[in-house]
């Protein structure tokens, strides 16, 4: 079965398909799925071998181990990109409901929101990743964009740009700088890169991505996504003058005509200032 575990690892080199992130997940799940199928029998497998006996019966042990809908989700697109990429499309169903595979609860009304706090920046050592943490707090941004951002070029003063090459999706975007405390931030972040990005000079993307992950992991700060939600409730607070549903706020469906109109113009603004194209996925930051 180690066969099997150094073919994907060698498709996964080949196929260099997706962010950096995005590959280093999809080697890490195909590795777990080559453990997995020694584990329910499966031997001598080749990459060029996998069977729907095979998909089935990953599928049924994730279902029986309780594994979230979105978490199965994810490995089964996974198993789709290791199909197409050997030639095995066919192998596996286009849709999940063949497998019995539920779908996926994004709004909780449960709030994800983390804030950054004293304590978490006083255990990190690198400053770059102090910094990033820093700026995905004050401005919501996504980690990639914390760590490519060039802070001299992107104040504009009472805003901050963000160039498509540092976006999810190579969407630029702007973010309103609205309060003393982003502009101390930004003017810091200014003097540490220079003109430069928080990348240090003797590093790349990936190897500064690393030491953040690194950084991040030894001090105990996770789900730095949760910045973002604190960012997108903040705001929501800010332009509404209530507090978000997930927040504890009042759901959509009570707020009055007025109100509403109120509430979506404000999801618009937020979804853009997160970078999303749709304003239904600020229900995710918010709840409804």
């Amino acid at each position: 079965m180690r066969d099997l575990n150094y073919e994907l690892k060698q498709l996964c080199h080949r196929n260099r398909d997706g962010s950096y992130a995005t590959q280093r997940d999809r080697a890490r799940v195909l590795d777990l799925v080559a453990n997995q199928l020694q584990g329910l029998g499966f031997r001598h497998l080749a990459a060029a071998s996998l069977k729907p006996k095979h998909v089935e019966g990953l599928v049924e042990r994730w279902k029986a181990e309780g594994l979230a809908v979105g978490t199965i989700k994810n490995r089964m697109a996974e198993l789709r990109w290791w199909a197409e990429k050997v030639g095995k499309q066919n192998v596996i169903a286009k849709d999940n409901d063949h497998y019995g595979i539920g779908h996926r609860q994004y709004v909780t009304n449960v709030s994800k929101a983390r804030e950054l706090t004293t304590g978490d920046l006083s255990r990190i050592t690198d400053p770059y990743t102090h910094m990033s943490l820093q700026l995905q707090a004050a401005f919501g941004l996504r980690r990639g964009e914390s760590i490519k951002i060039q802070p001299e070029w992107a104040d504009r003063g009472n805003r901050l740009a963000l160039k498509d090459s540092w976006t999810k999706g190579g969407r630029a975007r702007e973010i309103p700088i609205r309060n003393q405390e982003q502009r101390q931030m930004l003017d810091e972040a200014k003097r540490l890169a220079g003109r430069g990005s928080l990348i240090p000079a003797d590093r790349n993307y990936v190897e500064q991505l690393r030491r953040f992950e690194f950084q991040c992991a030894k001090v105990g700060v996770h789900r730095v996504h949760g910045y973002r939600h604190q960012y997108a409730q903040t705001r929501y607070r800010e332009l509404t003058g209530w507090t978000a549903p997930a927040a504890g706020g009042p759901r959509s469906r009570d707020l009055t005509l007025g109100q509403k109109a109120i509430d979506r113009e404000a999801r618009l603004t937020i979804s853009r200032e997160l970078g999303h194209e749709r304003e239904q996925i600020t229900a995710v930051y918010l709840g409804r």
